[in-house]
Parts: structure tokens; C-alpha cells; sequence
């Protein structure tokens, strides 16, 4: 089985993710893929370093390596849609070959795969089912505000996104994360076995 998990920023999908792990399915991160495999990929520095030049640069280490400074490349991202689309050819196709050349590799397992833009992308039909996290816009808000984004920064990445109330409406099944923990994850309990009495 293989579940797209997907939702607005701030709305709680890798707390949905924990409780499917938890619940012995086989979780793949995207952002994390993002950060760990594929911004240190040397050829993603240098496709970076050529569009934008070395302000995208963090050299750092003994060796001088040339990073990408993260916080640089979503200044530039989120304020353009151009570069924004730009970038997105270059990241999404290599999160895609990561992730599911795991899943090739286990494909009897019950796997959750967190994409937060996976109708964005067009991935749809890529999964037998699509679970969608959603929460009101002014606790997705304040969430994405505590993380230590300001108000602008927040709205700049909401923006950037299918609206909530569509992909809500497109995903098989939908958690609302308004509530407490505990109720998050008494909905992903029960969702999970619903899921595996449909195998």
C-alpha cells in the first residue's frame, strides 16, 4: 500500500506522519529527503550557484566546501514564481527517484510517503490513497509563525501553495489537526485500520 500524505504548511503532517510510523508503517520525509540528499548534492549546489550566482553560497568546513545557504535560496524562491517553478524542476525529480526507488525495494510494506506538494506537483495518481492534514488558516498561521518565520514570511509560503480547501477536497480521506495531539492521533489510528482491513 502505498499513502501519499500530503497538507498546508503548519497543518501537522509530519506529527501524522510519527503516529503512521509509530503504527509500523514505513514513513519516507520528503523535506527531509530535500535537505540531507539532495541540496548537498554537489550538482544541485552548482545548478544553484550558476542561476543565482554565489550569494546562494554558505563555503564552510576545512575543506571549503560550497553549500547551499537554505534560508538564501527561499528568499528567492518564495518571492518569485518563476524561480520558484525553476527550482522545483530541479529538486522534485530527484526527491521522486529517491523515494521510490525505496519503495521498490519494499514494495510488501505499508508505506506513507509526506509530499506537501504532491498535487502541486501532479503526483496524484502515483499513490493508492491520498490523506490530506488540515487545520483552521489561523492556527496553520500562528503555527508557521512559531517556527520563527515573521507574519510576511508565513503568508509568502502559504501563498506558494494549493489552496487547503482544494487539496482537502481532492485527498480520499482528510485529519483535522485544530485539536490537541491526542486527537490527531486517535484519527490516524483509526484511519490506519481501515486502511489495512481494505488489503
Amino acid at each position: 500500500m502505498l499513502i501519499g500524505l500530503t497538507g498546508g504548511i503548519g497543518c501537522g503532517k509530519s506529527a501524522a506522519a510519527a503516529d503512521f510510523a509509530a503504527l509500523g508503517f514505513c514513513v519516507q520525509d520528503t523535506d527531509r529527503i530535500v535537505r540531507e540528499e539532495v541540496l548537498p548534492d554537489p550538482e544541485v549546489v552548482d545548478l544553484a550557484a550558476k542561476r543565482w550566482g554565489r550569494r546562494v553560497l554558505d563555503v564552510a568546513g576545512a575543506a571549503g566546501v560550497a553549500r547551499l545557504d537554505r534560508a538564501r535560496v527561499a528568499e528567492i524562491v518564495f518571492a518569485d514564481g518563476v524561480e520558484r517553478r525553476w527550482w522545483e524542476g530541479v529538486v522534485h525529480p530527484r526527491v521522486g527517484t529517491r523515494w521510490r526507488s525505496r519503495v521498490a525495494a519494499s514494495p510488501g510494506a505499508d508505506w506513507v510517503v509526506e509530499v506537501p506538494l504532491l498535487f502541486e506537483a501532479g503526483l496524484e495518481k502515483g499513490f493508492d490513497f491520498i490523506v490530506c492534514v488540515g487545520a483552521n488558516p489561523v492556527v496553520q498561521a500562528a503555527r508557521v509563525v512559531a517556527r520563527g518565520m515573521t507574519q510576511a514570511q508565513a503568508g509568502q509560503r502559504i501563498a506558494s501553495q494549493l489552496p487547503l480547501a482544494s487539496k482537502l477536497h481532492s485527498a480520499h480521506a482528510v485529519l483535522w489537526n485544530d485539536g490537541s495531539r491526542e486527537y490527531l492521533r486517535s484519527q490516524v489510528v483509526a484511519l490506519a485500520g481501515a486502511l489495512r482491513q481494505r488489503r
